[in-house]
């Protein structure tokens, strides 16, 4: 098959941390999981027994307050370094600090463990507003995460800059800025006035620079975490309402890796 170019790479972001603001890189190593160091620690809830997530703001919307990045960058085939913490309060703790767990605690006002070994069957709660059109409504439900892994869903989740700007133009007086869907790459395509462009890429491979292949295997539902008010961003449900109303809450693209490798800022994107 022809290979299409069709954007490049705008930013790279990596969470350390399951459900925390996390490091803007300029490049980043691809490993079969993803972008190495994301999602490697999590926050265990002790009561529910379940991962802690901004997907349930009725609980955990404060973790959009933190901050985390690694104290070294994580280099293939050795331990993941700790993660350094930037708190709400503006104190800072790292993950070997004795007391990191009474720390994180009192943060969050609930009694959680700092892990990076996976449970079985992990899952977390994830709220569901009411908004008009959505598949469920005000409810809160169970969300069983792929196996062996901190990810929601898939190993790295990409968006375009045209479909913020499409959203943004529908909805002029909301911040569509990136953090507010968390993107492992954010993507500036050649066609910067399409309409959710990466929608028509489900099926494709996506070849990144000269190294990294990935398969483009779903498009990528929001959720209530767009909506969370974070740095100096406000709460906005009408950022939901919006990619509900005129996209049926798509917006972005979900892929696995098929070919490990580094990608860079400006790196050249092709489909297959």
């Amino acid at each position: 098959m022809t290979r299409i170019l069709v954007g490049v790479v705008d930013s790279l972001w990596r969470y350390p941390v399951k459900s925390m603001l996390g490091e803007k890189l300029d490049h980043v190593d691809v490993v079969s999981k993803g972008l190495l160091g994301d999602r490697a620690y999590a926050l265990w809830d002790r009561e529910t027994e379940r991962i802690a997530s901004a997907k349930n703001p009725k609980k955990w919307a404060k973790l959009l307050g933190f901050q985390a990045g690694f104290v070294s960058s994580p280099k293939p085939q050795t331990s993941i370094p700790p993660v350094k913490f930037a708190l709400p309060d503006g104190s800072t703790a790292t993950s070997d600090n004795i007391d990191i767990n009474a720390t994180l605690s009192q943060a969050v006002g609930r009694d959680v463990q700092l892990i990076s070994s996976v449970p079985e069957a992990p899952s977390l709660d994830q709220y569901w507003p009411d908004i008009e059109g959505a598949l469920n409504r005000e409810i809160i439900t169970q969300l069983f995460m792929p196996s062996g892994t901190f990810f929601d869903s898939c190993p790295i989740h990409a968006i375009t800059t045209a479909t913020l700007t499409q959203l943004k133009n529908i909805y002029p007086e909301g911040a569509f800025e990136p953090c507010r869907f968390r993107p492992n790459i954010l993507i500036e395509p050649k066609d910067s006035e399409a309409a959710f462009i990466e929608d028509a890429w489900v099926g494709s491979k996506m070849f990144i620079g000269d190294q990294v292949c990935l398969s483009i295997d779903t498009s990528c539902p929001r959720c209530v975490v767009t909506t969370i008010a974070q740095l100096d961003l406000p709460t906005d449900l009408n950022i939901l309402r919006t990619t509900t109303k005129h996209n049926k809450t798509i917006a972005g693209i979900r892929t696995s890796v098929l070919q490990e490798g580094v990608i860079r800022c400006g790196d050249q994107i092709w489909l297959e």
